[in-house]
């Protein structure tokens, strides 16, 4: 097995790291921590390159803590941020801690009586028993604000004439302190986290050597970048989350099977844990062959599995393969209705009464009055292509215009009409 400082070197994940880190780590198991903030109550894939990287850490053999940032959560962290966060009250941020509890809790080993378990703390538990004396007297004496101000992240918003809050300022005494708390009573001696935490996580370390005489250490991850200069893990939609309410698995899927080749060969390091000779398999595979998009169906079907389970991974590609592939009726009905629509996002719909549905007499009548000029300009249009071949409803090929309608309507309620090979058009039965 890789030692987890190779590990992520080869993955393309090494930015940072203090000296004398990789002669620590190979003195046996250590712990390492790194904070999610939780503005919202799921996380998104931004947040994976840090997932990731704990999971890495564990299954290298170390102890992963996980903290959410009940604390931290209330105040936003400045880093290279343009304008101060809205503040979120403690009902809202114990609802978000809840739910990404259970998300990280896919990815990291919780259970068990492994030594290496991970754990998961959140830094409410002791900074909600600091007063603001005590805050400043005891841990704010030991950092100047020389070396506060002396941060990229600070100078950057005060440069900008954007400002920067005292709430902001003090941001990096908090998350430094919980470094110093999780090195005494966990012994936790890494923090680990994206290039922007660098100076964060160091405050972190500098504590620990003024307050406690101690060492620790830190490291951190590239920020992702896509090819063509656009940001990482934004759609037109919005962010890609992990709660399939917010993003669905058959929307998550197709995130990952529509990036480029040049970020699939970089994404399939970091976002998976195939080892290295599998993932060069693949990339020779793709080569070969790039319209096949190898390296993009394996990705998305990795971190659908993770993320969403194998039953979404499944309904995923069955729904990906229903525009370009050979599908049927049954295939279609298995969809819910929330991915048969994004399926066929933009398509033409058209709403049919129920009552003129059920008093229509044959397949020709459904391209009558109702759809006319929609789907075909006219009932002899509809008849000659239906006789040609060119019809089909809910993937089931017409063949004869004057047959008894004998539908499945999908969802109870929708049909499906294909026109030729890429005209789709949904009829919805109310």
């Amino acid at each position: 097995m890789n030692s987890f400082i190779e590990e992520l070197r080869w993955r393309g994940m090494l930015q940072d790291m203090t000296p004398e880190l990789e002669e620590h780590l190979n003195k046996g198991m250590a712990s390492a921590y790194l904070g999610f903030d939780p503005t919202a109550d799921s996380l998104h894939i931004g947040h994976l390159v840090g997932v990731m990287t704990l999971l890495h850490f564990q299954r290298a053999g170390h102890k992963p803590f996980a903290l959410v940032g009940g604390a931290t959560g209330m105040i936003g962290d400045p880093s290279f941020k343009s304008a101060e966060r809205n503040l979120l009250d403690k009902p809202t941020l114990d609802h978000n801690v809840a739910c990404i509890q259970k998300q990280l809790a896919k990815f990291l080993d919780f259970s068990g009586s492994s030594s290496n378990k991970a754990e998961l703390v959140n830094n409410y538990d002791w900074m909600s028993k600091f007063s603001f004396l005590d805050f400043i007297r005891d841990v704010g004496k030991h950092i100047t604000v020389n070396y506060m101000m002396a941060k990229d992240s600070v100078k950057r918003r005060l440069e900008d004439g954007s400002g920067l809050s005292f709430t902001e300022f003090t941001y990096q005494l908090i998350q430094g302190y919980d470094f110093y708390h999780l090195w005494k009573n966990e012994n936790c001696s890494i923090q680990l986290g994206g290039s922007d935490q660098w100076g964060n996580i160091v405050t972190g370390t500098e504590l620990i050597r003024r307050m406690g005489g101690g060492s620790a250490y830190a490291l951190t991850v590239p920020l992702i970048t896509k090819a063509d200069g656009t940001k990482f893990g934004k759609t037109e939609g919005g962010s890609v989350w992990l709660d399939p309410e917010k993003t669905s698995p058959y929307a998550f899927y197709q995130f990952w099977l529509n990036v480029s080749d040049e970020d699939a060969s970089k994404y399939i390091r970091i976002f998976t844990v195939l080892d290295q000779e599998t993932i060069e398999k693949l990339e020779s595979k793709h080569s070969e062959a790039p319209h096949l998009r190898i390296l993009q169906k394996e990705i998305a079907k990795q971190i659908t599995s993770m993320v969403h389970g194998e039953s979404d991974l499944q309904m995923a590609v069955k729904a990906s393969e229903i525009l370009f592939g050979k599908s049927s009726t049954e295939d279609l009905a298995a969809l819910d209705e929330r991915t048969f629509l994004q399926v066929f996002d933009g398509v033409p719909q058209v709403q049919l009464d129920r009552n003129d549905y059920e008093a229509l007499n044959s397949v020709l009548d459904i391209f009558g009055e109702i759809t006319q000029g929609v789907v075909f300009a006219s009932k002899g249009e509809a008849r000659k292509m239906i006789q040609g071949g060119g019809v089909s409803i809910n993937k089931e090929k017409l063949t004869d215009p004057n047959a008894a309608i004998e539908l499945t309507l999908l969802q109870n309620k929708y049909l499906l009409v294909q026109k030729g090979k890429k005209n789709y058009y949904i009829l919805e039965v109310r």
